[in-house]
């Protein structure tokens, strides 16, 4: 008997419970019901609810190219399938096309720049050395054959004026004509008193001869007057710098024979000299002959130097792929030395050639965008330009040719029209978007084709 009573109350407390149970949730499902429903789910499980609803079409984040009508796992990497925005609409706009809402544009941080049209300028870095300018550098060499009895510049360095004594030449040739002019001379006086005209006209053509013998082998008409006063042939002839500068290269010593046209000194004026710089290939659209450039030397700190482009070779060096700029440089204060390594800053504007002029010359200026705008991928360059007009943000990808770099700008060459809006930031976020849609982007410029089920 008390058993059994205490099954009974045992099963009454489990009843109770139940009871308790149902009476807590028929409660708070009459709440529910009193404020309309329930809650509306929030958030990102709203928004998922949503998409799952609305989408028709499942693919995947890492192949976009996979399209299937329900959900489920990718055939390529088995992860679970999202669904595709249809983007309600926007395949009106065009293929490339991305409309996206103001919310998510926002939270994109989509950023637009006006493509504009001014000039272009742009600061390029060049670096070379200090050479001799070969229009002021000359070679001495022997006129006549002979022998050297003294160097007086007898070390490579030396600073020389025009005039100054640089050799004492021994020339057997130069004294036997300095002899023969004497002898004419003689013999031209001697005939003076004669009257045959013939023979007093031989002789002045004679010591004529003569004379122009010894100027063509190097010695000036005072040297050949100073021979004639005296009457005496000199042994020795002396070889004078013709210009004021420095012995760059000494090829003789003492007691050497040299003949006819043997270089014996090389002397390089240093009053003007030349700067050789090396440009790249995409330096050369920023200079031009005649233009200014600043320069520095480490052997001179704080001093910038100025010269002008004075010539640009023709012909690219097939070793490093540079060209060879130089540039005039005064030198008064002999601060430059060649060899001396240089850094150079160029500020220039570019001048599009082939643009059509029009009375304003407005045509002239090239287009410029930020550097941010473009996507390159070593082919071709995109953009993403605001569409106009469009209820919702719309962002429509095109290629462009872009021209030379400008610091922080690029030239555009065409696929773009004054004012309209570039996106500078963001734009990887909308290329990457158009691929996930299967869309033509800058990765793929023709779109992933989709596999049917």
């Amino acid at each position: 008997m008390s058993s059994f009573s205490f099954r009974i109350t045992r099963g009454g407390s489990i009843l109770r419970r139940v009871l308790f149970a149902v009476a807590i949730i028929a409660a708070f499902a009459f709440g529910l019901l009193l404020r309309g429903g329930g809650e509306t789910p929030s958030g990102n499980e709203a928004h998922t609810e949503q998409d799952h609803a609305a989408a028709t079409t499942w693919t995947c984040s890492m192949h976009p190219q996979i399209k299937l009508p329900k959900a489920g796992q990718c055939p390529i990497c088995f992860m679970d399938l999202i669904p595709l925005d249809n983007g309600d609409g926007d395949d009106d706009l065009g293929p490339t096309t991305l409309v996206m809402s103001e919310a998510a544009a926002a939270l994109a941080e989509i950023q637009t720049a006006v493509v504009e049209r001014r000039q272009a300028a742009a600061r390029v870095r060049l670096i070379g050395k200090v050479d001799f300018d070969e229009t002021r550098s000359k070679s001495i060499a022997a006129w006549v054959p002979g022998r050297i009895d003294t160097l007086f510049v007898d070390f490579t360095g030396t600073e020389v004026k025009r005039g100054d004594r640089l050799v004492s030449l021994y020339s057997p040739e130069l004294y036997a004509a300095q002899t023969e002019l004497l002898n004419a001379i003689q013999a031209n006086r001697e005939l003076q008193a004669s009257s045959n005209s013939l023979m007093r006209s031989t002789a002045e053509e004679t010591v004529t001869a003569a004379r122009e013998r010894l100027r063509l082998w190097g010695l000036d008409p005072s040297r050949i007057k100073q021979i004639e006063k005296s009457g005496q042939a000199r042994l020795h002839m002396d070889i004078t710098s013709p210009l004021g500068g420095v012995v760059i290269h000494k090829n003789a010593v003492e007691g050497m024979y040299v003949k006819t046209g043997t270089p014996i000194y090389t002397v390089a004026d240093l009053s003007r000299v030349w700067v050789t710089l090396d440009a790249y290939e995409s330096d050369l659209v920023w200079l031009k002959k005649g233009q200014n450039i600043d320069f520095t030397v480490e052997a001179v700190p704080g001093r910038r130097f100025h010269g002008t482009i004075d010539f640009i070779d023709p012909v690219l060096s097939k070793r490093t792929r540079t060209t060879m700029v130089r540039l005039n440089v005064d030198n008064g204060q002999r601060l430059l030395k060649p060899g001396m390594f240089v850094n150079a800053t160029v500020a220039a504007e570019v001048h599009l050639a082939g643009e059509s002029h029009q009375g304003d010359g407005a045509e002239s200026t090239p287009l410029v965008i930020p550097a941010s705008a473009p996507l390159i991928t070593g082919k071709r360059a995109v953009v993403y330009v605001r569409v106009p007009g469009s209820a919702k943000p719309a962002f429509e990808g095109r290629e462009v040719v872009l021209g030379p770099r400008a610091g922080d700008s690029y030239i555009v060459l065409s696929g773009l029209a004054e004012g309209e809006l570039v996106v500078t930031k963001g734009n990887f976020k909308i290329d990457s978007a158009l691929q996930i849609q299967a869309k033509p982007s800058m990765m793929n410029p023709t779109g992933a084709g989709s596999v049917q089920p």
